[in-house]
C-alpha cells in the first residue's frame, strides 16, 4: 500500500538502504522513530520533531538539536546525557534505516 508523505522539493534524494544519511527526511517524515514513540508519545504520521535546516538543505532531527524544545520536563544538566542515548538509539547521521521508497511527484499540472 502506497502512502503520500510530503517533503521540501530542495531536499537531498533518499539514499539507498544502508548508505550514509544525507537528511533526506524520508524516514522522520513516513513514521516516527522508536525515540519520538518513546518521548513525544507519537505512534504514526510525519515525527513531530523533524525540522528542515535552510542553512544546511537538510532535514534534521529536534529532538537532537533542541531536546528541551519538546521535553520540557528535561532539566538541562541532563540534557547531555539524553543527546547521547538518544542518537545511539535512532543512529542519526550514520546510515540510511529506511526500507521506504521515494519518488518524486511534478505537482506543477
Amino acid at each position: 500500500m502506497a502512502s503520500v508523505i510530503w517533503l521540501r522539493r530542495d531536499a537531498p534524494l533518499k539514499p539507498a538502504l544502508g548508505d550514509t544519511c544525507n537528511g533526506c527526511g524520508v524516514c522522520c517524515a513516513s513514521e516516527p522513530c522508536p525515540v519520538a514513540r518513546a518521548y513525544l508519545w507519537q505512534f504514526r504520521g510525519s515525527c513531530k520533531a523533524l525540522e528542515w535546516d535552510d542553512h544546511g538543505k537538510r532535514y534534521r532531527c529536534g529532538l537532537l538539536l533542541h531536546p528541551r524544545l519538546f521535553l520540557l520536563w528535561l532539566p538541562a544538566r541532563f540534557e547531555n546525557w539524553f543527546l547521547q542515548r538518544v542518537s545511539r538509539k535512532i543512529a542519526a547521521g550514520i546510515g540510511c534505516d529506511s526500507s521506504f521508497e521515494a519518488e518524486s511527484v511534478d505537482t506543477s499540472a
